[in-house]
């Protein structure tokens, strides 16, 4: 491998949910700067024995900038960690930007997202035919991201699609009042999913009536995802035409079924 810097999404925190890719690019790397808040540490067993470490969630921007570019002209390999997929709240671009103006070059390895491990932890199917097509991933909005005012949660609910959340269980109370708010009807199902895919993972499924009562006896105050929508608990939904005998596409024909 190339002197540079790999982008990689190492998932959602669970060690076998790596992809092969990042793996690969993981155990060759001479550097390694991680996200500690976020990704599981098991993580860090791929890594060579004499591998630097370095844990992002004690460092500025220029900090890391400076280590990635240092380390790189140096002729090492820095793995750079992301926990999902680097390109979901992972302040991608500000460090792709910072690389580029050193002309130090860098590649981007996706990684398995957080909310399909929740969704796994659910037991759903975030798109169900004649439930919902449509998938919105957003964020609760506080001091340190906020949202745009187009994109507040009140806006969003009157899609009625399936809705994500990450980062606003602290915020659980006003997410709720926004949604009931936006139209989402009080019976509306949500699924929280504290740490998906780790050892201590906790699922919860409830409504926008009871969830906050949920979460709350659950004592879960971080690092978990909401899901809300018809998909987390579905009355019923339509079978897919794709697989329907008596349905006709490009890879076969449709046959005839006695009823």
């Amino acid at each position: 491998m190339n002197s540079k810097v790999y982008f990689i999404g190492v998932g959602p925190g669970d060690p076998e949910l790596i992809t092969v890719k990042a793996l690969k690019a993981l155990k060759q790397a001479d550097v390694v700067i991680y996200a500690g808040s976020l990704i599981n540490p098991e993580i860090l067993k791929y890594a060579k024995k004499d591998a630097k470490i370095y844990d992002s969630a004690k460092m500025d921007r220029e900090e890391i900038i400076r280590v990635m570019v240092e380390e790189v002209k140096r002729g090492k390999i820095v793995a750079r960690l992301h926990p999902g997929d680097p390109h979901i709240y992972g302040a991608l671009k500000e460090q792709q930007d910072a690389l580029k103006k050193e002309g130090v070059s860098y590649t981007v390895i996706p990684g398995v997202s957080s909310f399909l491990a929740a969704a796994a932890a659910l037991d759903t199917e975030l798109t169900l035919p004649g439930v919902s097509q449509t998938i919105i991933i957003t964020r609760a909005s506080y001091r340190a991201t906020p949202v745009p005012d187009s994109e507040n949660l009140e806006s969003l609910a009157r899609h009625k699609a399936t809705l994500v959340i990450f980062t606003g269980i602290q915020l659980i109370e006003r997410i709720v009042d926004e949604l009931l708010k936006g139209g989402y009807p009080p019976e509306t199902p949500v699924g929280v999913v504290y740490k998906a895919s780790w050892p201590e993972q906790i699922v919860l499924k409830g409504t926008l009536q009871n969830i906050v009562k949920m979460v709350k006896d659950a004592r879960i105050y971080r690092t978990a995802l909401i899901i809300v929508g018809e998909v987390v608990e579905p009355k019923r939904y339509e079978l897919s035409k794709l697989y329907d005998p008596r349905f006709t596409h490009s890879y076969r024909k449709a046959r005839k079924v006695e009823e």
